[in-house]
């Protein structure tokens, strides 16, 4: 009887439930490592991001026979260079209308208030949404919501930015020696498996840094393409705050599939206040720009490497959001190719054969 599969596969279930139950019953032993994982997760994520940016401009210059720390200081002597033209060019228009948008938010929702009741005089609208619906009290009270929502998070991203110096100080440091010591750590994460899965481990290793590398930089590209368009669009419309909605479109479009319809809001809302036609033309851009992204630049880049079915993304935004906000929702996608690289080759290695021979 303890030779059965069977019995072994319940000692197993059995095990792993024990050591949960009793795992769950010293958590406080655990406290510790949570708090230290969930102080360096930002840095190291930024400083991740960023290293997969910077890292084929590196490894350009090591080809050109840089060392690598000077190719490194080089990089960032470019971008403190690209940040001082950002606070003389940039910065003052931006922190303007950060500044009039969080001055005006309650005027914006009175504004778009007057827009609803003079669009609901119109006699072709009023037959459609008539002012004293349920369709025009509930369009109000969420359009009231997200313009708050909208000036709240400025404000909050403000303060986060400023509570948070410390850890953006350290992303610079961290990412340095990211770049200098290039494949170093995966060496040393091969070196704990035995000798005879080095080569595995290597290629999943392999497999999962062209994988992020590829999402990121691709992802990077898109949405800067994307971004330029819509400001360009924004501009020959006229919407107000053009370079403040393209910004937040820029990160929310980070967000796979969700995060177009997003970035479309705050501009449809202000485009509204402005005026109907101004609303109309913001979507004409918005879905012109979709359209080039997804149709000319995202296939060029992407190729078929994405291959993850829309509601498996959607369950990993709602899962990532849960846990860990705005950043789990930006790094669920790329924690699922880690997993799913992973989970394929240690199937491929112990329970393939296993499986087909039953």
């Amino acid at each position: 009887m303890m030779q059965s599969k069977y019995f072994r596969t319940c000692l197993g279930i059995i095990a792993l439930l024990l050591i949960i139950y009793l795992g769950s019953k010293i958590s406080f032993l655990f406290n510790p490592i949570v708090s230290i994982f969930n102080m360096l997760l930002m840095p190291v994520a930024i400083s991740g991001f960023f290293y997969y940016l910077l890292r084929p401009i590196v490894d350009y210059l090591e080809r050109r026979k840089i060392k690598r720390p000077l190719g490194v200081f080089m990089i960032y002597f470019v971008f403190a260079g690209l940040f001082a033209i950002f606070i003389l060019l940039v910065w003052p228009t931006l922190k303007e209308q950060i500044e009039n948008f969080i001055e005006n938010a309650p005027n914006l929702v009175d504004d778009l208030q007057k827009q609803m009741n003079h669009l609901g005089q119109n006699p072709f609208w009023s037959r459609f949404m008539p002012s004293e619906s349920e369709i025009y009290s509930s369009l109000m009270d969420y359009a009231n919501k997200a313009m708050t929502t909208i000036s709240n998070s400025i404000t909050n991203l403000i303060t986060v930015v400023s509570s948070f110096v410390v850890i953006i100080a350290t992303v610079p440091i961290i990412m340095y020696y990211m770049l200098k010591e290039k494949n170093k750590f995966s060496f040393k994460l091969l070196g704990i498996l035995p000798r005879r899965y080095r080569k595995d481990g290597q290629e999943v290793l392999s497999d999962i840094d062209n994988a992020l590398s590829n999402y990121i930089i691709g992802k990077v590209l898109l949405n800067l393409v994307l971004s330029v368009l819509m400001y360009i669009g924004f501009l020959i419309i006229g919407l107000p705050y053009s370079l403040l909605l393209t910004l937040i479109s820029f990160v929310l479009n980070f967000i796979p599939y969700v995060g177009a319809l997003l970035a479309a809001i705050p501009v449809v809302i202000v485009g509204f206040i402005e005026s109907p036609s101004i609303a109309i033309w913001s979507v004409v851009v918005i879905v012109i720009a979709q359209q080039i992204q997804d149709n000319i630049l995202t296939p060029v880049i992407y190729g078929k490497q994405l291959d993850i079915h829309p509601l498996t993304t959607i369950v990993l935004l709602l899962v990532g959001g849960d846990f860990y906000g705005i950043l789990g929702v930006l790094l669920a996608i790329p924690a699922y190719m880690i997993l799913k690289i992973i989970v394929v080759r240690v199937y491929e290695l112990f329970l393939a054969e296993k499986i087909e021979d039953a």
